[in-house]
């Protein structure tokens, strides 16, 4: 059997296969977002695939919304051929708990998949519509790099050479065809996200302006709130890329073809594994409406309190802690997430850095118990054995994290007067970082560094450094990376922890296995 919309006729096989299917009228939903479309998400990626438009099919089948989501996925038109329209832009959500279960479900709320470039033109249209309510983005903290956009400063909206480039130039086209509301919602992992895209965006038109491509008023449109808006949100669920184990439990159902394909270094399939819990924290500024997302399970609240959701997620209760594992992980040969929450010393590094180092200064939300979260994420969500999570997947890209992940809590200890230098999980981890890029594991073996786009940088200042390497020959290559806040969000040395990061930097270079008694010792 294959996954598309002629087969989900034969419910027999779907529950056979144990599959829940859509409990709406898909045709009614396709014909409803072409007249009168709300929502378009940008990045139409596993978490996408597993969560906001899950929220979206519950909303459907309950009769609440009548429109679907059209997404975009800037990878090309192969991939969109073959991994979304050749299945009718159907998801089967594969949702795998702790206690060994798997629930499954087909999710038929994506209307439409459009690539980014070559569907520009349809884009453009659905961009001009009065009805478009909601334009969200999971596009990874990469995508807003204002290095990406660099090249926008050379063209205007007529021929955008990026991804946000693109974007602004809907943007455009909406003033120009009404000046109508919308909010531009950014559901990525980075702190302030709504601000970070708002910035993007309003660069781009500037530079559009002061090159004399657009007019005064597309810059002020960006910056009416009554316009576009940009909500602050915070997500959390864990969505690794598609295991091999569910596509022989789905294959072993008879379903066909449900491999997965690769795109952009992120692995895509027809189906999405992902944990139970989730999360999604929403500031309620949508100027030209919503869907009723509270009643499928999203927090809508004002600025602030997201902000403190986000913080307490990313800064205490479980990105540090996933980075920490991601760490030692990848330097003590592990490849499951799970495994490494059975070793004694992993689980006592990521207490101490959730429950010692981080809970003092944690922000509070008050819509999420921070220890509580901390408890969840250590006793349930980290040691789930079903769940396909990698230390490689998390350690990608580790240097755009770790400044908000671990810095931000060493500001709040500066801050705040406490003393840094009691502070012995973090520093550990920061260590384990600069010994994590050298490329070498605990037993002396080479490891693929998982792809940062500051890894080169790096790996020029640690040249030389090796294992054995004994004596402090090699303090001043550090001193540049440790004194430098964009790595860190704070110069290591005036925070008081400089120095004691070279000391375990160095207990985990005298030899092999230095790592793990490094670790057992501190």
């Amino acid at each position: 059997m294959k996954l598309n919309n002629e087969s989900l006729k034969n419910r027999t096989f779907w529950e056979k296969a144990d599959i829940a299917l859509p409990c709406f009228d898909r045709e009614k939903m396709l014909a409803a977002t072409v007249k009168s479309p709300k929502w378009v998400h940008f990045g139409a990626g596993n978490i996408f695939r597993a969560l906001p438009s899950a929220m979206m099919q519950r909303l459907l089948e309950e009769e609440i919304e009548t429109t679907g989501i059209i997404a975009v996925k800037n990878c090309g038109a192969e991939i969109i051929k073959k991994c979304f329209k050749k299945f009718d832009n159907l998801t089967i959500l594969v949702t795998l708990k702790s206690d060994g279960s798997a629930e499954k479900k087909v999710i038929a709320s994506v209307a439409a998949t459009l690539e980014l470039t070559d569907d520009f033109a349809s884009l453009k249209e659905i961009f001009a519509s009065p009805s478009l309510q909601m334009a969200s983005f999971t596009i990874t903290e990469k995508g807003y790099s204002l290095h990406e956009i660099k090249d926008e400063l050379k063209t205007g909206f007529s021929s955008p050479v990026s991804y946000l480039g693109r974007v602004a130039a809907l943007c455009h086209e909406r003033y120009i065809r009404g000046a109508f509301p919308l909010a531009m919602v950014s559901m990525d992992n980075c702190s302030h996200n709504g601000d970070v895209l708002f910035t993007a965006i309003e660069t781009i038109a500037k530079c559009w302006r002061g090159n004399g491509v657009c007019d005064d008023g597309f810059l002020d449109y960006v910056r009416d709130k009554n316009k576009l808006s940009f909500p602050w949100t915070m997500i959390d669920k864990i969505t690794p890329a598609p295991d091999d184990k569910v596509r022989k439990m789905l294959e072993s159902a008879g379903l066909e073809e449900m491999g997965s394909l690769t795109s952009k270094n992120a692995f895509i399939a027809p189906f999405v594994n992902a944990e139970e819990t989730q999360y999604l924290v929403i500031e309620d500024a949508f100027p030209n409406g919503r869907p009723a997302l509270e009643k499928a399970g999203v927090i809508f609240t004002d600025r602030e309190t997201v902000n403190r959701a986000e913080k307490m997620k990313v800064c205490t209760c479980l990105n540090p802690l996933h980075t920490s594992l991601a760490v030692f992980g990848c330097l003590l040969g592990y490849t499951k997430i799970s495994d490494e929450m059975k070793d004694r010393d992993l689980v006592k590094l990521i207490e101490g850095v959730g429950y010692n180092e981080g809970l003092p200064v944690a922000i509070d939300p008050k819509i999420i118990n921070p220890k509580d979260f901390i408890d969840e994420v250590i006793n349930v969500r980290l040691p789930n054995p079903y769940l396909p999570d990698t230390p490689q997947r998390i350690a990608a890209d580790s240097s755009l994290k770790i400044p908000i992940r671990f810095g931000d809590t060493i500001k709040a200890y500066m801050k705040t007067g406490k003393n840094c230098a009691s502070l012995k999980y973090i520093p550990l981890v920061l260590a384990g970082w600069l010994r994590y890029l050298m490329g070498v594991d605990d037993q002396g073996k080479a490891f693929k560094v998982s792809p940062d786009p500051s890894y080169e940088t790096l790996k020029k200042h640690l040249a030389g450094i090796s294992l054995g390497a004994g004596e402090r020959n090699y303090q001043h290559k550090l001193i540049p990376v440790l004194s430098n806040p964009a790595y860190f969000g704070v110069n290591l040395y005036e925070a008081g922890l400089g120095e004691k990061i070279e000391t375990f930097f160095a207990k985990m270079l005298e030899s092999p296995g230095a790592v793990r008694k490094a670790l057992a010792e501190i």
